[in-house]
Formats: C-alpha cells, structure tokens, sequence
C-alpha cells in the first residue's frame, strides 16, 4: 500500500484497503476477546463463595463471550472469494399452488426479519405477486459485509408442512419453495460479457410502485443466449437503472454457474455428485401435527417454529458453515 502506483489501479487498490481494515478489524476483536478472558480469569480468583451475585455476574459475562467467541468462529471461517460480497436472493414458489405461493411469502418475510436483525439492508430487484395470495418469485438485494457468506447456505429446497388456511376441509398440505443465492459481484471481480450474446427485452412493469409502474417500459428482461439464463428487474425506477441490476444479477448467475461446473468436475471424479431436484430438501418446517424446524444436511433442529419464522435462523446457518470447515480440513 505504499507502493507509488499502488493507486493507479483504483479497484484494485480499494479492495486491498477493504481486505487491510478487515483484517485490522478482527486483529482487533481477537485482542478484545482474549482482554475479556483475563477480566473473567481475574474476577474469578478475587470472588467469595458467598458472594452469589458476582457470581451470577461472570456467568451472565462468559455466556455472552462465549456467543461472541461463536460469531467471530464463524466470520474467521467465512474466507471464500465471494463470502463478503453483497448478497442476490431470490424465492420461487414450487409444488403446492396457493399455498406455495404463501409459502414463498413466509419465507420472505423470514429472510427479511434476519435481515434486520444483522443490520443488512434489502432492496427489491424484482417481485411477482401470486394470483390469489402470496408470493410467485422474488428477488432481493442483500447489502452488508458477509451477506452471501452467511446466506449461502440457504440455497436449495424449503418444505412447508401444515394445514391448509386455503382448504375448507382442512386437510394437511405440503408445499416447496426454492432459495437462491448469488454474490453480486463487486467492481474488481466484474467479468466481460459479449453484447453479441444477448437479448434485451422492455416491459412494462407489473408490481407495486404507484403511478410510475405501468406507464412506461421501464422493465427490463435480459436473456443470455449461450447458456439460455434470463434475469429480470422491475422495481428500480428507471430503465437503465433496472438494466444495470439486470445485467449485475446475470453476472453473478454466470459466476455461479462456472463454479458449480467446476465443483460437479470435481465431485464427479471423487464420485460425489447429489441431486439438486424438488426430492432434495434441505430443511423442512413442520406445522402439523407437531412443531418441529430441521436442516436435513446436518441435522440441527429446533421446536420453535415461531422463532425461526421470525429470522431466527442463525443455529441452521452457523451448523452448516461448521460443516463445511470439517469438511475442507
């Protein structure tokens, strides 16, 4: 970074000022953590068998270390090329008609309540409401440090399983809804696409906006023809805005699809290729007739359905990244 012409390549230079204060960062919260390890040891040796409420106090403050101590675990292993990149989510609605499409909702709102709780900031790319309820398909930018680290270990097959508020007869109903997740790319990372290989198409835009959605062509449906990928984007307010999310999504979508290529070469030859269809569910919740959340890849599992529905779904996300760490080492 003192380099002369360290600057002369600005991206370049900005992602390598980034990576420095990151790592300043967690230099800085390990020398923290281990300043409250000492504090405990020292508080520790000076308390009295009868002094209970020091007591109660150290236990309450190795709790919270120890939940900090887990937070920074899990951000240490977040190391991939792409895991602090900003996040694209999208929810499509599967097997179960009306009530699939409430079920994409659900999980909407799940995702958009964890959002919250991390502090990330979303903004909606694109949004298909369903015919009578719910959601159809929904795609969301997710913008704060590690937002696709974390969120990409929700990609795949979520089940629903409940009685039906949309059956008079108040029968059982199983419904999927898929997750996808991609990095958006950031400058340095971005990739060159030939304007050759697509096709641009306008529209009008079809979900809530006012007076301004509806009235003009601002919508804007990008198909690269090689790979037959289509990525679209609605909710920006003007078409060239829209085009330029468009275009970001299709390149995360090509990045993806070159790394899972290399990832089905690999697992290939090692013999380990899985099946990615609908019978593929990474987690079920289950309404009735018991409560129960469990991740299928792991086998976390939780009875508090509400919780989980409400964002809490960090104990999925952490087992999962603890999971693939056991597997790279």
């Amino acid at each position: 970074m003192q380099e002369k012409d360290f600057w002369e390549d600005v991206n370049k230079a900005q992602r390598i000022t980034q990576e420095s204060k990151t790592l300043k960062d967690k230099i800085s919260r390990y020398d923290s953590l281990c300043e409250r390890i000492d504090d405990i040891e020292v508080l520790a040796e000076l308390i009295d068998e009868d002094d209970h409420s020091t007591a109660d106090e150290i236990i309450s403050e190795i709790k919270k270390l120890d939940d900090d101590i887990d937070v920074f675990r899990i951000e240490i292993m977040l190391s991939g090329e792409y895991d602090r990149n900003d996040a694209l989510l999208t929810l499509h609605t599967g097997v179960g008609g009306t009530d699939a499409n409430d079920w994409t909702e659900m999980l909407l709102r799940m995702y958009t309540r964890w959002c919250e709780k991390k502090g990330y900031k979303l903004d909606t790319l694109d949004y298909l409401a369903g015919d009578e309820a719910g959601v159809k398909s929904v795609t969301l930018r997710v913008k704060g440090e590690f937002a696709y680290g974390y969120l990409k270990t929700e990609k795949g097959i979520h089940r629903l399983v409940r009685i039906s508020p949309f059956n008079a007869n108040g029968k059982r109903q199983t419904s999927f809804a898929s997750v996808e997740v991609l990095p958006e790319l950031t400058k340095d990372q971005d990739i060159d696409i030939n304007p050759v290989d697509l096709r641009v198409d306008t529209y009008r835009s079809s979900g809530a906006g006012g007076q301004h959605v509806n009235k003009t062509e601002s919508a804007v449906r990008i198909t690269h023809i090689p790979t037959g990928i289509v990525v679209q984007c609605q909710n920006e307010r003007s078409q060239h805005s829209n085009r330029e999310a468009a275009m970001n999504m299709l390149k995360s979508k090509l990045i993806e699809l070159k790394e899972r290529a290399h990832k089905e070469k690999i697992e290939d030859l090692t013999g380990e290729l899985k099946d990615m269809g609908w019978g593929s569910q990474i987690r079920s919740y289950v309404f009735h007739p018991y409560s129960m959340v469990k991740d299928h890849r792991t086998g976390t599992e939780t009875s508090n359905v509400n919780g989980v529905m409400d964002g809490d779904i960090d104990m999925f996300i952490t087992s999962v990244l603890r999971g693939e760490s056991k597997n790279i080492n």
